[in-house]
């Protein structure tokens, strides 16, 4: 009969799983304080006492080094952390808004755009930039192309194109990417006003959702 694998050994394959106390393996660990200081090196064994004494866990925060890397900490704190982190950077990575333009638009809301625009841009987020053309307004496709080309112009103290702006149906399309932060210049907005982040609001059409107007992928079919 074929043994089949323990729950354990799954468990330790598992690159998220996290070893801690009687659960580290390694012969020796470099072990560091629950004060951040460095204890040194030692048996696992040794540290896990230091760690109980204090009524804490030891933890294996760096598997890979050699020897592995323990901390002498609070488990669940330590886990709570590293979620909260997680959760942080998965809420970056996935944050786009849209600026909306229109090719005769008015001086006073295009300025409005480019400063919610650059205060996106300048707190590390992406931006797409998007402009519509309705009825008659495909005649004068090249006013439509100069002004996002301006708009991107006007945004380069913060971000840059991925690309050049292309036309697809009624839609003009670019996406910009933040510049890194030691490069960033602001133009429309204060230091203050660029870090205050705005309130999500599903009705508002400056730097809105795709769902607000007929996206471009419907306009083509």
């Amino acid at each position: 009969m074929v043994k089949k694998p323990s729950g354990n050994k799954r468990r330790f394959n598992n690159r998220n799983y996290i070893r801690k106390n009687d659960k580290i393996r390694a012969r020796e660990v470099r072990v560091i304080g629950a004060d951040g200081e460095m204890l040194g090196v030692m048996p696992p064994e040794e540290a896990l006492k230091i760690a109980k004494s204090h009524g804490l866990d030891l933890v294996e925060v760096a598997s890979s080094a050699t020897p592995p890397v323990c901390r002498i900490l609070e488990f669940g704190k330590y886990k709570y952390e590293l979620s909260k982190n997680k959760r942080n950077k998965e809420k970056t990575a996935k944050r786009i808004k849209e600026a909306k333009f229109r090719p005769r638009i008015e001086e006073h809301d295009y300025v409005t755009k480019l400063r919610r625009s650059e205060k996106f841009l300048h707190q590390g987020n992406k931006l797409k930039i998007t402009l519509m053309f309705r009825g008659r307004e495909m005649e004068h496709i090249d006013l439509g192309m100069n002004l996002v080309k301006q708009a991107i112009k006007d945004l380069s103290g913060v971000g840059k194109a991925d690309d050049t702006p292309k036309l697809s149906g009624r839609f003009i399309i670019v996406n910009l990417s933040p510049l890194p932060k030691n490069q960033r210049v602001l133009r429309y907005n204060s230091l203050e006003e660029a870090e205050v982040e705005e309130q999500e609001d599903p009705e508002e059409d400056d730097l809105g959702s795709e769902e607000n107007e007929e996206s471009p992928d419907e306009s083509s079919s």
